[in-house]
């Protein structure tokens, strides 16, 4: 009994562990669906920051029940004037109805009117940017019943920067490197530049090829290659991550207690180092290897 007590209470942990990593789904979400979050802002005067950060919480990356059968981005419950259609599950209760909506889309037009209720009101008297005040708001408020829903919020907006988008000024400059403006090509009207372990990167869309993110970026191929780990005949598929400078030598200081990566389904060891920004070789120092190999799911990494 005890034994297996310990073995749930590992596999817990993690679990808990796992769902604060910096993984590929969460940045591929914030791409998809940053532009709807800060539409809303712009219209209903809520962070950007916390839309997002309800989003990737609520709907587990768009990847929940809900949100792939529902389209229901923010755990929007049947309740109030709502009329149409919902889903059954369970929650609170093994039976709770969720809202169900045409369109994600429609979700985040909902959340922005779901927030306008009188108990939410306090909120918008804070500065735009008070992103910490508007997680602990609307834990007050009684939005989740998670007792560390607010700390949740804040530190997803954290680790990935979501605070950038508030000022609306989220198009990162670009390394000195690069030549040219952001804003004076449309390869970075399609394309953020983001920043994570100190480090700039794109995410990759459907058509993009090596080649034209050198030529766009002003980053040699060779250099894209290195910074990469890539050999010299990668394809970039859609959401992949492409750096476009030097990797860092471990994780960011948010992973500092905490410093270990779980490996996951289909994951491969360059996999983990795109998504934390170290180095492949730095990784394999971590972790006292002579080289990257397989690595196997459960399997646990350092990454500081």
């Amino acid at each position: 009994m005890k034994k297996h007590i310990l073995t749930l209470l590992f596999s817990a942990v993690c679990l808990f562990l796992q769902a604060q990593r910096t993984n590929q789904a969460y940045w591929t979400y914030i791409d998809t669906y940053k532009d709807w979050a800060i539409e809303q802002m712009h219209e209903y005067h809520i962070p950007a920051s916390i839309t997002l950060a309800q989003g990737l919480l609520e709907s587990n990356a768009g990847r929940s029940r809900l949100a792939t059968q529902a389209n229901n981005h923010f755990g929007i419950k049947v309740g109030g004037s709502w009329t149409g259609p919902y889903i059954v599950q369970s929650d609170d209760r093994p039976d709770d109805r969720f809202r169900k909506y045409r369109s994600a889309r429609e979700s985040y037009i909902d959340h922005s009117k779901f927030l306008q209720q009188r108990r939410y009101q306090g909120l918008f008297r804070l500065h735009p940017t008070d992103y910490k005040g508007w997680a602990r708001g609307l834990k007050a408020a009684g939005y989740a019943t998670n007792p560390n829903y607010a700390d949740a919020l804040i530190r997803v907006i954290e680790m990935y920067s979501l605070n950038q988008f508030d000022t609306g000024k989220y198009r990162q400059a670009r390394p000195s490197t690069a030549p040219h403006s952001p804003q004076t090509d449309d390869f970075f009207v399609k394309h953020v530049v983001y920043k994570g372990n100190k480090c700039y990167f794109i995410i990759v869309e459907v058509g993009d090829d090596m080649a034209t993110i050198s030529q766009k970026t002003g980053i040699s191929l060779h250099k894209l290659y290195k910074y990469n780990d890539l050999p010299r005949d990668y394809a970039p598929t859609a959401g992949d991550l492409v750096y476009l400078q030097k990797k860092r030598k471990c994780a960011s200081k948010e992973f500092k207690k905490n410093p270990i990566h779980i490996v996951e389904v289909n994951q491969s060891l360059h996999d983990i180092s795109q998504l934390y920004g170290i180095r492949l070789e730095s990784l394999c120092k971590l972790n006292k290897w002579d080289e990257p190999h397989a690595v196997e799911v459960g399997e646990i990494i350092r990454i500081r």
